[in-house]
């Protein structure tokens, strides 16, 4: 039997992360202050300097989508085939993933404001959704390595699965902290990119040899 490769699942998420990128621009809005050709340079440039929390929720959602984007391309790395079971969990993190456009929009709009604590909660609590959705499809792809898994392999596999782990509580600790500072919240989250960055995943997939046998669990 022939392999089922992972290629189609790899662009299709693909696709996905880039449309949730591209949505998180959109919440970007032209400042419009009346009568155009009656606005003074330093009216457009304060109104502009007044965005400064949809730039910040801007960068930071596009910065984690982006990490995110990497982190899943390294997962998929140790996947040797695919199941039903994968192509949910996947499912279920990209669904979560299309939804970060809009917790950023209400951190954008509340940040310099009375609620920006709740506002900051609800976006460092989107991503304990995400993480639960690389939960997930960390299990779904755990059976659906290599049978044969070298060493190095299982080094690696255990170091992602610790890393994930270990990032669930620190999300939670910034969601709850993003209720009493949210300042305090969001450097948190913050803080996890170098975590991924430079989180490795270099051990996993490698060719098939003609010779493997290729098991399809039941």
């Amino acid at each position: 039997m022939h392999e089922n490769t992972t290629a189609r699942v790899e662009a299709f998420s693909d696709g996905v992360f880039g449309i949730a990128l591209t949505l998180l621009v959109l919440d970007f809005k032209v400042p419009h202050l009346g009568d155009q050709s009656a606005i003074t340079s330093r009216q457009l440039t304060r109104e502009l300097l007044h965005m400064w929390p949809t730039i910040i929720a801007f960068v930071l959602s596009f910065g984690t989508v982006l990490t995110m984007w990497i982190n899943h391309h390294g997962l998929f790395r140790h996947a040797h085939r695919t199941d039903n079971r994968l192509l949910f969990a996947n499912g279920l993190l990209l669904l979560v993933v299309t939804f970060v456009p809009f917790p950023t929009a209400v951190l954008a709009d509340y940040l310099d404001r009375p609620a920006a604590n709740a506002a900051t909660a609800f976006y460092c609590g989107t991503f304990i959704l995400i993480n639960i959705g690389y939960n997930l499809l960390l299990r779904a792809i755990e059976v659906n390595r290599h049978p044969t898994p070298t060493p190095s392999e299982d080094a690696a596999f255990n170091g992602i699965r610790r890393t994930y782990y270990i990032t669930f509580g620190v999300y939670l600790l910034a969601t709850i902290m993003a209720l009493w500072n949210a300042y305090v919240g969001l450097a948190i989250c913050l803080s996890l990119w170098l975590v991924w960055a430079l989180l490795k995943y270099e051990a996993g997939h490698r060719s098939l040899n003609p010779n493997d046998e290729v098991r399809i669990p039941e």
